[in-house]
């Protein structure tokens, strides 16, 4: 039997009045200026096992690339959390052991403390995820500082099997390919290190994402998500 090659994808659904509600209010929060005072951050996150080295490597030479020898030894796991502003072209990777709640409140509380300081509110496009939540924050910090944080976020959740909405997955998966893919990271401090290396040297050439999907462009292009009426 001849095997047929199978390309993964995410499949929009046909005919969800929640896709398509979800769709647009992201793509209507790509569509507005920057606004220091209102600014859009996308967040996205995924985990990634920690590998340890049995042998020393080999190192390259002239003739010869590095040589790793294919055993390992598990190290635990830790979390890549990856936040993104579109339009100034500006990222930032976290990583921690876990991702929980508290790890994700904890995380935009210190944002919001420091680049997000000055700041009315800051519009976070977000999957929904069960810890991107507001009720997060209540359990992590006290009800008045909790509620001081929700009242300087508003929520843009991307839709459903609609992961390719959101800005940060795709700054996740080019950091993934140029700084992650193919090394092994022993302990959370060294993939700390490169990740960080990778979000400055990025910030630096100050690459900006120009996104041209628009709601219109939605309602031809993905006719099939809207229902009959």
């Amino acid at each position: 039997m001849t095997q047929r090659k199978i390309e993964y994808w995410v499949i929009p659904p046909k005919a969800d009045a929640e896709f398509a509600a979800s769709m647009e209010q992201v793509l209507d929060v790509y569509a507005r200026p920057y606004d220091s005072r209102h600014p859009v951050l996308c967040m996205d996150e995924q985990p990634i096992q920690l590998l340890k080295e049995t042998r020393v490597p080999i190192a390259g030479t002239k003739k010869h690339p590095r040589r790793v020898d294919y055993e390992y030894e598990r190290a635990g796991t830790a979390s890549i959390f990856m936040f993104t502003e579109p339009l100034s072209g500006w990222r930032f990777v976290s990583v921690r052991e876990r991702r929980t709640k508290v790890d994700w409140a904890q995380e935009i509380e210190q944002l919001l403390a420091t680049r997000y300081a000055s700041a009315e509110k800051v519009i976070l496009v977000c999957d929904n995820l069960n810890t991107h939540t507001k009720g997060a924050f209540y359990e992590t910090f006290e009800p008045e500082k909790a509620r001081s944080i929700v009242k300087r976020l508003e929520f843009c959740h991307t839709p459903k099997h609609g992961s390719w909405l959101n800005i940060a997955e795709n700054e996740l998966s080019s950091m993934t390919r140029q700084c992650v893919s193919g090394r092994r990271f022993a302990t959370i401090k060294a993939l700390s290190d490169e990740t960080t290396a990778w979000h400055n040297h990025s910030n630096a050439r100050q690459r900006g994402v120009d996104w041209q999907f628009k709601v219109d462009d939605a309602r031809i292009k993905l006719k099939s998500v809207y229902p009959k009426l």
